[in-house]
Parts: structure tokens; sequence; C-alpha cells
């Protein structure tokens, strides 16, 4: 009786653990190396370019630090304002 437990329902039981472990270990493999080869074909994108140097200066609008080389201006009454933007640019009331 104890053979005919082992024999016929351990055994096939634990040899059913054994090949379901090896089967997900290599299914989990193969997900591993296809996320990386996907990974590796797409490019990080890249910041888009900024203009670096010039004086800052403050937008009187909404308060922002911009650099006078990269932002939108006006001058008003002979003084030069930088502007962050075209939208505060036009909210400008001088």
């Amino acid at each position: 009786m104890l053979r005919y437990l082992i024999l016929e329902v351990l055994l096939p039981l634990l040899v059913f653990a054994i090949l379901r472990s090896v089967f997900r270990s290599v299914i989990q493999a193969g997900r591993t190396v296809t996320n990386a080869a996907r990974t590796a074909q797409t490019p990080p994108s890249a910041p888009p370019p900024v203009a670096a140097g010039g004086e800052l200066r403050k937008d009187p609008v909404c308060g922002t630090y911009v650099s006078t080389s990269s932002s939108l201006s006006r001058t008003v009454k002979g003084q030069t304002f930088y502007f962050c933007s075209a939208e505060c640019r036009d909210r400008y009331r001088g």
C-alpha cells in the first residue's frame, strides 16, 4: 500500500512540480531577453535643446526667471521686459 502511494501518487506529483518549475524558468528567461532586446532597440529620447547663457530676468507677469538670450521681450517706455511665453507677454500691462 505504501509502495503504491509512492509510485502512483507522490512520484508523478514530484515530476510534475519539477517540470513545471523548469518550464516557468525557461519562459521567464525568454521574457527577460525579449524585454532587454526591446529596450535596447528604442533609444531614449533626447531632451529638447535649451539655449545656454544670457542673463536671467524675472518675468513681470508670472514671476518666472528667464534667460535674456532665449526669452520673448517687449520694450515699454524705453525699458525692456523679458517674458517666458507669448501669453505672459500679451497679458503684461505696463
